[in-house]
């Protein structure tokens, strides 16, 4: 097995969050790849009934099942499994209470909606213990069965809520077996072997909520992770370029007789074009400012953050080999 030092040695449960439209489950997969680099093993989990990992690895939907699903960069290997929240009920009731067999009936009385529907906090300590068992697990040998589990989770105005078990379900069973479970759950949760990531674009909107997520994840004695910025687009214009266009001093003219003397247009055209292109600088001016604005905003968490560029092909498998790499390279797998 490659060694290797990352900004999270000793984390082994990655939880990956993110306003929608982020790319949070791109992020949770190639995260998954990066980690398992190397000849590790690694479980990626989702528990949103959306079926995204099967999308992004171009495969059939996953069953119930931890199955495997791609071969990682140098040796290693990614499995998955897309927790049903229904199966889980029906597991834990055969676990705590030998009701296996009662439970399938129960499901077609509804009584596992009725259960989830009215604690839903319930729902949550099913899907994330079975991810916390996944992360505890050992095999025959003593050693744990997966050496990471990153966790594709909901999004960020929802994460602290799914991840406080103990809290949620404290109005539910002050004691037995499911406090028990959510005991145990929490305990990991919030243990130095987790790290709550945050996936974020360079915009206003995502930017505000990755911080009062961080905000509340804290308050709420959860592990922050990292913060990975993804879609990012590197500027084609040097600074003084862009300053220039932002205060409105770009010189068309100039331009024109730039475009001419290069041969790429002459008289009337050359004035046309080196007004719209102009117009695209100042576009462009004025995006790369206010992504530069909101970059300095997510300093103040005083987190380890992670750029993944924009893939101009779009999100594929090589898509998501080459951002696993980027991960890699910056120390954040």
């Amino acid at each position: 097995m490659e060694s290797r030092d990352t900004d999270w040695d000793g984390v082994r449960l990655h939880v990956v969050t993110g306003k929608g439209g982020t790319g949070k489950t791109t992020v949770a997969a190639a995260l998954a790849l990066a980690l398992a680099s190397g000849g590790r093993k690694v479980l990626l989990v989702e528990v949103e009934g959306r079926q995204g990992i099967a999308q992004i690895f171009d495969l059939p939907p996953l069953p119930y099942e931890e199955r495997k699903i791609a071969v990682a960069p140098s040796g290693g290997d990614v499995y998955a499994l897309a927790v049903d929240p229904e199966e889980a009920m029906l597991e834990y009731m055969e676990m705590f209470y030998g009701m296996r067999r009662a439970g399938r009936a129960l499901t077609k009385m509804g009584i596992v909606d009725f259960a989830t529907t009215v604690a839903p906090g319930f729902r949550d300590v099913l899907v994330t213990g079975k991810t916390t068992e996944a992360v505890r697990r050992r095999a025959k040998n003593g050693k744990r069965v997966y050496d990471a589990v990153v966790l594709d989770a909901p999004p960020t105005g929802r994460i602290t809520r799914f991840l406080n078990v103990t809290q949620e379900v404290a109005g539910l069973a002050k004691v037995g077996p499911i406090k028990n479970h959510s005991d145990l759950v929490s305990k990991v949760v919030k243990s130095p072997e987790t790290a709550v990531h945050f996936v974020t674009l360079l915009e206003e909107m995502p930017v505000q909520e990755t911080l009062d997520g961080l905000t509340e994840l804290r308050s709420a004695g959860l592990p922050p992770g990292g913060i990975f910025i993804n879609m990012v687009r590197d500027s084609l214009l040097p600074q003084s370029a862009l300053d220039t266009a932002v205060k409105g001093r770009f010189d068309v003219g100039e331009l024109a007789l730039g475009l001419k003397a290069a041969g790429l247009a002459d008289g009337h055209d050359a004035t046309a074009i080196a007004e719209a292109l102009s117009a695209e600088v100042a576009e462009h001016a004025r995006r790369t400012e206010l992504e530069q604005d909101e970059r300095r905003s997510l300093t103040t968490a005083n987190l380890p953050s992670y750029d993944l560029q924009l893939l101009a092909d779009g999100v594929d498998l090589a898509g998501l080999y080459e951002l696993a790499e980027s991960m890699r390279t910056q120390g954040a797998a």
